[in-house]
């Protein structure tokens, strides 16, 4: 049987009045008192009824609005992988459309330069009330976290005193740090994308794609696969606007390079520094016999401008007062 209403077995549905009859006690301060409510429980614990009494009493209280710390050290452009991406922002509509004002305040901290592109990608997809219970600290945020989060709540390593049972001021007992994914977990061919564009490049030449910037910090990126072989690939950017360049008129971003990406699609971004026309550059000149059909995405990503004029004040703070560092 299932464990579910409806399709209990005699000895769980036996099991199901007697963990309700043990738990009469915390039953007010449940979000619900019903048999789905319960059975949750059981059904977590292999209807053991002390196991699942001891979860019960450890965690099933009443929670109505929560604080999140969204500790940033190690964002990079890596982390702007579009299917991770979009994977992100299902989950944050699942959450914003089935735990409405459940968030008291989220905390960022240790936001690199980067953030402002990252959290323009996801804002449209925030209410404006969650939006305004978003604060980016600076570098006091330890200070700031401890006005909102009680000590004894608040892990050592972000300014509190809690720490695991073996000292550990990380408190991974409790806290589930993320982390390179293990290769192990690694699949291929089971998240098919679809590009936007396809073209074929004759044998002994290339293909430019060009894409104006039209002020720093924004992201480039892109996405290509080959087809039967290899493809070179660099970007560029021009030096004379309004005028085709080759490739050695024009400034090298990213270095030219051969990729396998017939075997695995490539993708990449990268931070553009200052304003101009980037130029993407399939490169077919060294094939003597073959063309190369690629197909191809490319995509400009803007910083979210009140978080990024945020960060540059914190910055320009934290330079003014060097002390707080």
């Amino acid at each position: 049987m299932s464990g579910r209403v409806g399709d209990l077995s005699p000895k769980q549905a036996e099991a199901l009045a007697k963990f309700r009859e043990n738990v009469q006690d915390v039953l007010p301060s449940l979000p619900s008192q019903d048999d789905y409510t319960l059975l949750r429980w059981l059904r977590a614990r292999n209807f053991n009824l002390q196991k699942s009494e001891a979860m019960l009493r450890k965690l099933g209280r009443k929670i109505e609005e929560i604080v999140m710390i969204y500790d940033c050290e190690g964002l990079a452009l890596k982390h702007l992988w579009k299917p991770a991406i979009e994977t992100y922002i299902e989950l944050l509509i699942v959450y914003e459309e089935n735990y409405p004002e459940y968030l008291k305040y989220l905390f960022v901290i240790k936001a690199p330069k980067l953030f402002p592109v990252a959290y323009n990608l996801v804002k449209p997809f925030l209410s404006e009330s969650t939006r305004k219970k978003i604060m980016v600290l600076g570098d006091n945020w330890k200070e700031v976290l401890l006005k909102y989060i009680s000590p004894d709540q608040l892990p050592t390593c972000y300014g509190g005193m809690l720490t695991d049972p073996d000292g550990d001021p990380k408190c991974k007992s409790k806290i589930k740090c993320g982390g390179d994914v293990p290769k192990s977990y690694y699949v291929r061919d089971q998240v098919k994308q679809q590009y936007e564009h396809s073209v074929t490049i004759n044998r002994g030449s290339s293909h430019q794609v060009e894409y104006e910037i039209l002020f720093p910090g924004c992201v480039l990126r892109w996405q290509f696969m080959s087809e039967g072989s290899d493809i070179g690939f660099g970007v560029f950017l021009k030096t004379k606007v309004g005028q085709k360049q080759k490739a050695g008129e024009m400034t090298e971003v990213i270095i030219n390079d051969r990729y396998n990406a017939h075997l695995v699609p490539e993708d990449g971004s990268v931070t553009c520094s200052e304003p101009g026309i980037y130029v993407l550059r399939f490169d077919n000149t060294y094939s003597y016999l073959h063309s190369k059909k690629v197909s191809f995405s490319v995509e400009v990503l803007l910083p979210d401008k009140a978080s990024e004029e945020q960060i540059q004040q914190l910055s320009a703070n934290t330079e003014r007062h060097p002390s707080l560092t």
